[in-house]
This record gives structure tokens, C-alpha cells and sequence, in this order.
């Protein structure tokens, strides 16, 4: 209904009058109805906008406001951060000004249905084409909750906002009520304005709407692609490494895939790596809902152990510290074993540290005793694992 130029003329004659206005005054919004608020209207206070059933901005004098906003102690209140107190008494300087720059354009019929946001409703015929309409636009409380319902009225359940920031499209939601409706920010504050709106339409698109991606491509390379016509195979074809690779001496076990015996003092090394991705079986044991090794995926190791050594059994086992997992981590092991004292027996121990810290200090999880012998099951392997842990 405006040319470009005269409606850059509107804007920026609005911006630098009202820039020119003496600084001060407050705006305050306040969780009440518009008849609540109405009757502390007086002298330098105004209402500037009713966004919702239960939510009204006033505006006017610092003093003044403040009284008002204080008489609904409990209620939620918020000053707004602005540079003066719009649509009140103290920018009313600036209307006769611009109401001479509003009467200087000329204007037609809209292209597209309007909603005002100064009556709330659809306007009749010719209203928009009024320069006095855009002085009360300046000046009269925002009505946007009424416009949000008017537009619902009509049927529509999607928005789209086109200012820089979220602000109305959260409001959308509160002048809604118990309506479910879509409202979308199409210039995110840094997204960037191209990334901005073609993300925005494209969760408009998601939500039902009806975008005319013909005119948002127009004049662009863009074209339709066939998908494929079969249903997409969520198999993995990322390569694994094999048990042991890269290491002294594979063992072929799952858990456990290298082995070294030191040489200056006959003690065993047995190193792997676990991770839920690997040994998924591990997210079936959680206490307290962490996940964690269970006390058998211990013993599994000391056995591995005990046999990497002689075939002897493990005769003891303490679980002293949880290995803790999420699904990303991937935790280093050791499973150390002393050479044998003349008795036979050997100390063995379990030690852990995230992949990737190297540095950091390992953490003895298990210790225990290997003895000669067939292998078994050590006596205390009967206890629960949440007791043990809890130990």
C-alpha cells in the first residue's frame, strides 16, 4: 500500500522525531488484564500494549509508572529496556511533525489482509489510507493480543516474524491461550539473515504451512531431486579395528586385547579398551541411573588374566572404585599381574582411565589374588554388585 521510498520516509521520519524526544520515562510490563490496570491511568501514564488476556505494558513518567506497577505486588512486573516511554504522553511532542510527513505520501488499497495492530481487528475499507491512522499508530496502546486472535479467527495457526529478534514470537504463544499455533522468527539474531529466513520457512514448511519455495528459489539454480526409492538401511559401514591391533600380543579376547610381560620383573600386562559402543551389553547395568561395569565384566577381566598367566583361579576379588560410563566414553584398562610369589599366588590389579588422558593418573577399579589351580569363581563373587559398589 506504500511505495518503497514513502514507506522509508514513514519509518525514518517515526525513528529520528521520536530519537529527538528528551531521553527518560520507563515502560513496565505487568502480569494484568487491561481493566485492571485501566482505572490507575491518569496524568503521565498510558497504556502501551496489551499483549494478552493477562499481559499489558504501561508507559509514561519514571514516578508515575513505578506507583502503578507497585499496586500489583505478587504479580510478575519488568521494566523494558527502552530509550523513551513509547505510545504515552511524553512522546506526543513528535506527533504534529509527523502527521505533516504521514500526509506528504500517498497511499492504496493493500495488497494483502492486514490485521491493526491499533484496533485489534481487520480495518474497513480505506482506514489504512488515512495519515491520521499512522498518528494513532505512534501514539494508542499496541493491541497485539487482540490482533493475534483476529488472526485466529481467520484461521490462521502459523506465524512468521520479520524483526530482528524473537520477542513477538513469544508472545504469539500467550495471546494464543490454549491454542496450539506455530510462530517462527525468520531474522534470529546470529543466524544471519539468508541462513535466518530459509531456516525459518523451512520450520514453517515442517509445521503444515504452505511455503512457495517456486518464488523463495526464484531466480536460482535450485531444482527438484528425486529421493530414493527405497527405505534408507540404518546399517553402519564405519570401520572397526581388530582385537589387538597395533599391540605386543594379541590375545583374540573381546575385552582385553593385548598382552606384555615386563621384562625386569616377570609381571604381566593386559591392556583394552571398553566402550558401550563396543560392548553395548555393558548400558543393561545401571545403578542409580548411571551406567556402569558390572561385577562380572571385573571377574571376566581377572580371569582373562589369571589364564594370560598359567591357568591358575581367581581367589579373591574387591571391587574398590565404579567405572562409570556414558555412551561417548571409551575407558583404557589395565589388568596388572605380579609375578608369582613362592607360594604360588600373584597380586592382580584393574586400573582405568578415559582414552585420550594421557598424563592423568589411572584408577585402581578391582584387586585381587591369582593362585595356582583349575579356574573358578572366587567365593565372594556371590555378592551383589550394587552391595559391593555401595561397600
Amino acid at each position: 500500500m506504500l511505495s518503497l521510498a514513502d514507506a522509508c520516509a514513514l519509518v525514518a521520519a517515526r525513528g529520528q522525531l521520536m530519537s529527538a524526544l528528551p531521553a527518560g520515562g520507563a515502560m513496565i510490563a505487568i502480569e494484568a488484564t487491561e481493566d485492571e490496570v485501566t482505572p490507575f491511568l491518569v496524568g503521565e501514564v498510558s497504556l502501551a500494549a496489551v499483549n494478552g488476556p493477562s499481559s499489558v505494558v504501561i508507559s509514561g513518567a519514571e514516578p508515575a509508572v513505578a506507583a502503578v506497577a507497585a499496586r500489583f505486588e505478587g504479580r510478575r512486573t519488568r521494566r523494558l529496556r527502552v530509550s523513551h516511554a513509547f505510545h504515552s504522553p511524553l512522546i506526543e511532542p513528535m506527533l504534529a511533525q509527523f502527521r505533516q510527513v504521514a500526509a506528504g505520501l500517498s497511499y492504496a488499497d493493500p495488497v494483502i489482509g492486514v490485521v491493526s495492530n491499533v484496533t485489534g481487528t481487520r480495518p474497513a475499507a480505506g482506514v489504512l489510507q488515512d495519515p491520521e491512522y499512522w498518528v494513532r499508530q505512534v501514539r494508542e496502546p499496541v493491541r497485539f493480543g487482540s490482533g493475534i486472535a483476529a488472526l485466529r479467527a481467520f484461521g490462521v495457526g502459523w506465524f512468521a516474524e520479520g524483526g530482528p529478534g524473537r520477542a513477538l514470537s513469544g508472545l504469539v504463544a500467550t495471546a494464543a491461550g490454549n491454542d496450539r499455533v506455530v510462530a517462527v522468527p525468520l531474522l534470529d539474531q546470529g543466524a544471519g539473515e539468508e541462513r535466518g529466513l530459509a531456516g525459518g520457512l523451512a520450520r514453517l514448511h515442517v509445521a503444515g504451512s504452505d511455503v512457495a519455495w517456486a518464488a523463495f528459489f526464484a531466480g536460482t539454480d535450485a531444482r527438484r531431486v528425486e529421493l530414493p526409492t527405497y527405505a534408507f538401511a540404518r546399517e553402519r559401514f564405519w570401520p572397526r579395528p581388530g582385537a589387538g591391533a597395533g599391540n605386543t600380543n594379541g590375545t583374540g579376547h573381546p575385552m582385553l586385547g593385548a598382552a606384555v610381560e615386563l621384562a625386569d620383573s616377570g609381571e604381566v600386562v593386559l591392556s583394552g579398551r571398553l566402550s558401550l559402543e563396543a560392548q553395548p551389553w555393558i548400558g543393561d547395568h545401571k545403578l542409580g541411573g548411571m551406567v556402569l561395569l558390572p561385577g562380572t565384566g571385573f571377574l571376566e577381566l581377572a580371569m582373562r588374566a589369571a589364564e594370560q598367566v598359567g591357568g591358575g583361579r581367581v581367589a579373591e576379588l574387591t571391587l574398590t572404585a565404579p567405572m562409570l560410563m556414558t555412551a561417548d566414553d571409551v575407558i583404557d584398562v589395565q589388568v596388572r599381574v605380579a609375578a608369582a610369589s613362592e607360594a604360588g599366588t600373584r597380586r592382580l590389579r584393574v586400573f582405568g582411565r578415559p582414552k585420550g588422558a594421557d598424563g592423568e593418573s589411572w584408577t585402581e577399579h578391582a584387586s585381587g589374588l591369582v593362585a595356582p589351580g583349575p579356574g573358578a569363581a572366587p567365593e565372594s563373587a556371590g555378592e551383589s554388585d550394587e552391595g559391593r559398589m555401595a561397600a
